[in-house]
This record gives structure tokens, sequence and C-alpha cells, in this order.
């Protein structure tokens, strides 16, 4: 597999070390003759220490085979979350730190989760590209604010925060991109 085949979720292998994928930035060459640059930001599955480096896109990293498999939200405790495969019914428990940019995502009903199983051991929650999740707290919508591009910080029902435009008030049900951690739209 080549770097610039990288994605969020897949799962690599580069100096004896599986590597799982939380995001990639592509920096374009500054040059003709330059090498566009994949930034990936991962995790070390064995030891859970994190993981930095920038590929070529031509640059060969070793492919791991791994599954992914639908998973449900059951519940969070002192040991981890708690998910159950959605097809065999087996639980699965993750400790928090592996999940500390997924679970401000995570709510009870969420739908499109997926565990990334490497060798049958989860390695990983991979979220959907969207959320939607109601405003639990920010400051009143101002009336007729709609056509100013102004935003406000939004505190969300799992404690994320998100700016969104001044429109908006508590209550309001919005969706989310996971993947940068941005508002997109109200939702219905």
């Amino acid at each position: 597999m080549k770097a610039n085949e990288l994605k969020k979720g897949t799962v690599f292998q580069v100096e004896g070390q599986n590597i799982l994928v939380k995001s990639v930035h592509v920096q374009s060459p500054s040059s003709r003759s330059g090498n566009t640059l994949y930034k990936v930001k991962g995790q070390n599955i064995a030891t859970r220490q994190k993981y930095e480096r920038s590929f070529k896109g031509d640059e060969v990293v070793g492919e791991v085979d791994f599954a992914r498999r639908p998973v449900q939200w059951l519940y969070r405790d002192a040991d981890g979350c708690t998910f159950m495969d959605s097809e065999s019914y087996e639980q699965y428990i993750v400790p928090e730190e592996l999940l500390t940019e997924e679970l401000p995502y995570i709510t009870e009903g969420l739908e499109g989760l997926y565990a990334l199983m490497a060798d049958d051991v989860l390695v990983g929650i991979e979220l959907p590209p969207t959320v939607v999740m109601a405003i639990t707290e920010c400051s009143p919508g101002i009336k007729g604010a709609s056509a100013s591009a102004r935003t406000k910080p939004a505190t969300l029902s799992t404690g994320l925060v998100v700016q969104v435009p001044e429109y908006l008030a508590p209550g309001d049900v919005v969706k989310i991109n996971t993947e940068t951690g941005e508002y997109m739209s109200r939702a219905n």
C-alpha cells in the first residue's frame, strides 16, 4: 500500500509497528519538483502511543488486515466504554484513553459506528462522517442574524464545544462533521 492511499481508520505497518490512522493532512509541494507530503497522525495499536510522521505519496507502507464490524455503544463506566457487535452481540470494553478523540461525538443510539478489528482485537472505533446533537448551552439566538456569518461557541449534549451561527439557540439540533469537528447545518 502506498502512503497516498492512507486515510482515517486504516491500519498500516511501518518499522514493525501497527499504526491506526487518526488523520491525514495532505501538503502540496511548494515547487514543481517537490513531492506531495502526507502528514499522518495516528496511534500505535500495541503501546497506545501517539504516532506522527510525514510520508511521500509513493512511499510504501505495510498493509495490515483488519475488519470493520458494526457496533452499538452501550454504556460508559469505570472500566471504559462498552460496545456491542450488532451482528454477533459480542461485547467489547474499550479504555477511555483509546477514545479521547471519538468520545465527544458518541451519543446513545448513534448509528454508523464501526469497530476496527485486527487479529480479533478491537483497535479503534470509527465514527460516522456526521453526527446529530442538540445544543445544551450557548448565548441566546439573535433574531435577524441569519444573514451574517458570525458565529458563537455552543456546548452540545456530550460537552463538545463547536462554533455555530449566531441565530441558533439552546435546544436546536445540529449536524457536526466528525472529521473536522465543525458545524455543518441545522438538523431536521
